[in-house]
């Protein structure tokens, strides 16, 4: 058994959420759907995979930015993947599908090795204590995972709050054999989202990180 690297949190959903989940125009991606292909859902756009998007606010700024990218956003909780379902359809998105899921398992399951162009991890759980630290989502174990499904040169953007983790970050992907990179100034295409704008005002630093997948 897999161990979880996200906290299940319960979330009233809103009427709104929920009519955005209840609509089935095929952005809401069912991990049982035996049909899936990245080529089908975007044309052959390369597509980025999102791991965890909140409410899915940046998430949509940054797909408007890069039309010319399929996205595909992943989240285990309902009220964002609503949130975000609905940004989507109000913004006229069409290079963006959602799943509710778990990333890794989304990974393992349904996306072909050497196919993705890049994945987004801003912000992950950052599980601070010490008998926690297994359940981060960054570990040699899960590089490795996301180094397969990615093709050469696609990149791994990741940024957090937590100086503990961004050091974590930076002693795994160093040492990976999939990944090279390092710390990187904060990207002008990645917006500030409200979690961010908190952990700034209570002091924490912000650390920024890109690695590129590695020639075979």
């Amino acid at each position: 058994m897999s161990i979880r690297t996200y906290k299940p949190r319960r979330g009233r959903v809103t009427p709104r959420q929920a009519a955005a989940l209840d609509l089935h125009d095929g952005l809401l991606i069912d991990m049982d759907d035996a049909g899936f292909t990245l080529e089908d859902e975007w044309g052959g756009l390369p597509v980025i995979m999102e791991i965890g998007f909140g409410t899915g606010a940046a998430t949509v700024e940054m797909a408007q930015q890069r039309l010319d990218l399929g996205l595909l956003a992943i989240d285990v909780h309902t009220p964002g993947i609503g949130d975000l379902l609905h940004r989507v359809r109000a913004a006229g998105l069409t290079n963006v599908r959602v799943m509710e899921a778990d990333a890794l398992e989304v990974l393992r399951a349904m996306i072909p090795e050497g196919s993705l162009a890049g994945y987004r991890l801003y912000f992950p759980d950052p599980w601070p204590k010490a008998r926690h630290h297994k359940r981060r989502l960054v570990t040699p174990e899960h590089a490795t995972l996301l180094g397969t499904r990615a093709k050469p040169s696609a990149t791994w953007d990741l940024a957090t709050d937590w100086a503990p983790y961004a050091e974590q970050m930076l002693d795994v992907l160093d040492a990976h054999p999939m990944w090279e990179g390092g710390v990187i100034a904060r990207p002008s295409e990645r917006p500030i989202t409200r979690f961010e704008q908190t952990a700034l005002d209570q002091g924490r630093a912000i650390t920024d990180l890109r690695y590129v997948r590695t020639a075979d």
